[in-house]
Protein backbone atom coordinates (compact mmCIF):
# COMPACT_ATOMS: atom_id res chain seq x y z
CA UNK A 1 0.00 0.00 0.00
CA UNK A 2 1.40 3.13 -0.66
CA UNK A 3 1.20 6.12 0.75
CA UNK A 4 0.15 10.09 -0.36
CA UNK A 5 1.38 11.66 2.62
CA UNK A 6 4.73 13.73 1.86
CA UNK A 7 6.91 14.28 4.53
CA UNK A 8 8.86 16.83 3.68
CA UNK A 9 10.79 20.33 5.22
CA UNK A 10 13.12 22.97 4.84
CA UNK A 11 16.38 22.13 5.98
CA UNK A 12 18.55 24.99 5.08
CA UNK A 13 17.59 28.64 3.99
CA UNK A 14 20.90 29.91 2.71
CA UNK A 15 21.98 33.75 3.52
CA UNK A 16 25.01 35.59 1.65
CA UNK A 17 27.66 36.80 4.44
CA UNK A 18 30.74 38.68 3.61
CA UNK A 19 32.42 36.54 5.92
CA UNK A 20 32.35 33.45 7.43
CA UNK A 21 33.78 34.24 10.91
CA UNK A 22 32.10 37.52 11.43
CA UNK A 23 28.43 36.21 10.72
CA UNK A 24 29.43 32.97 13.20
CA UNK A 25 30.34 35.70 15.66
CA UNK A 26 27.38 37.50 14.79
CA UNK A 27 24.71 34.44 14.96
CA UNK A 28 26.39 33.35 18.32
CA UNK A 29 27.03 35.96 20.43
CA UNK A 30 24.80 38.93 19.17
CA UNK A 31 21.35 36.18 18.70
CA UNK A 32 22.51 33.43 20.96
CA UNK A 33 22.40 30.79 18.05
CA UNK A 34 24.14 27.57 17.99
CA UNK A 35 26.77 26.61 15.57
CA UNK A 36 25.77 23.45 14.26
CA UNK A 37 28.51 22.52 11.72
CA UNK A 38 31.80 24.47 10.68
CA UNK A 39 33.26 22.00 7.93
CA UNK A 40 35.93 23.05 5.57
CA UNK A 41 35.19 22.06 1.89
CA UNK A 42 38.59 23.21 0.95
CA UNK A 43 39.17 26.56 -1.64
CA UNK A 44 38.06 28.73 0.97
CA UNK A 45 34.48 27.29 0.98
CA UNK A 46 32.91 25.96 4.00
CA UNK A 47 29.47 24.69 4.74
CA UNK A 48 28.59 26.37 8.34
CA UNK A 49 25.04 26.17 9.90
CA UNK A 50 23.72 28.02 12.84
CA UNK A 51 20.28 27.82 14.48
CA UNK A 52 18.21 29.67 17.19
CA UNK A 53 18.76 27.61 20.28
CA UNK A 54 15.89 24.84 20.38
CA UNK A 55 15.03 25.18 16.87
CA UNK A 56 12.81 22.79 14.99
CA UNK A 57 15.38 21.94 12.41
CA UNK A 58 15.98 24.42 9.96
CA UNK A 59 19.07 25.40 9.96
CA UNK A 60 21.11 29.34 8.40
CA UNK A 61 23.33 28.08 6.00
CA UNK A 62 26.43 31.11 5.75
CA UNK A 63 27.29 31.03 2.40
CA UNK A 64 30.12 33.57 1.85
CA UNK A 65 30.00 35.28 -1.26
CA UNK A 66 32.38 34.19 -4.28
CA UNK A 67 31.36 36.76 -7.45
CA UNK A 68 30.65 39.95 -7.22
CA UNK A 69 26.96 39.47 -8.47
CA UNK A 70 26.30 37.51 -5.16
CA UNK A 71 28.74 40.14 -3.16
CA UNK A 72 26.08 42.75 -4.58
CA UNK A 73 23.13 40.82 -2.60
CA UNK A 74 24.96 40.64 0.93
CA UNK A 75 22.69 42.72 3.22
CA UNK A 76 19.75 42.76 0.56
CA UNK A 77 18.57 39.42 -0.52
CA UNK A 78 14.96 40.45 -0.49
CA UNK A 79 15.00 43.78 -2.70
CA UNK A 80 14.87 45.42 1.20
CA UNK A 81 11.67 43.96 2.43
CA UNK A 82 11.84 41.56 5.69
CA UNK A 83 14.01 38.57 5.10
CA UNK A 84 13.64 35.82 7.89
CA UNK A 85 11.72 35.83 10.95
CA UNK A 86 13.00 34.76 14.51
CA UNK A 87 10.00 33.36 16.24
CA UNK A 88 10.38 33.18 20.46
CA UNK A 89 8.11 31.85 23.46
CA UNK A 90 9.33 35.19 24.95
CA UNK A 91 9.42 38.49 23.11
CA UNK A 92 10.90 40.96 25.54
CA UNK A 93 13.32 38.18 27.07
CA UNK A 94 14.66 38.13 23.66
CA UNK A 95 14.30 41.64 22.47
CA UNK A 96 15.91 42.90 25.74
CA UNK A 97 19.02 40.43 25.66
CA UNK A 98 19.20 41.52 21.42
CA UNK A 99 19.42 44.99 22.50
CA UNK A 100 22.38 44.64 25.00
CA UNK A 101 23.94 42.97 23.04
CA UNK A 102 23.89 46.32 20.25
CA UNK A 103 21.87 44.67 17.44
CA UNK A 104 20.02 47.25 15.67
CA UNK A 105 16.50 47.79 15.36
CA UNK A 106 14.42 49.60 13.01
CA UNK A 107 11.57 50.57 14.88
CA UNK A 108 10.06 50.27 18.65
CA UNK A 109 8.33 46.76 19.40
CA UNK A 110 4.20 46.86 18.48
CA UNK A 111 1.85 44.45 18.92
CA UNK A 112 -0.08 43.29 16.05
CA UNK A 113 -3.18 41.35 15.85
CA UNK A 114 -1.14 38.36 14.92
CA UNK A 115 1.86 39.02 18.03
CA UNK A 116 4.46 41.14 19.01
CA UNK A 117 6.82 42.16 16.52
CA UNK A 118 9.69 44.15 15.89
CA UNK A 119 11.94 44.73 12.63
CA UNK A 120 15.92 44.24 13.49
CA UNK A 121 19.04 43.75 11.03
CA UNK A 122 21.81 41.53 11.10
CA UNK A 123 25.36 42.63 10.89
CA UNK A 124 25.03 43.21 6.92
CA UNK A 125 21.59 44.58 6.99
CA UNK A 126 18.94 42.38 6.63
CA UNK A 127 16.09 43.06 7.51
CA UNK A 128 14.36 40.54 10.21
CA UNK A 129 11.23 39.90 12.58
CA UNK A 130 11.61 39.64 16.23
CA UNK A 131 7.85 37.57 16.70
CA UNK A 132 6.14 36.27 19.33
CA UNK A 133 2.40 35.05 17.89
CA UNK A 134 -0.59 35.28 19.84
CA UNK A 135 -1.79 32.18 21.15
CA UNK A 136 -5.02 31.44 19.33
CA UNK A 137 -7.81 30.12 21.57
Amino acid sequence: MSSNFKQQQIGNVALVVENYDDAIAFYTQKLGFELVEDTDLGGGKRWVQVTPPNSNGTNLLLAQASTDEQRHSIGNQTGGRVFLFLQTDDFWRDYHAMKQQGVTFNEEPRIEEYGTVVVFQDLYGNKWDLLQLTAKS
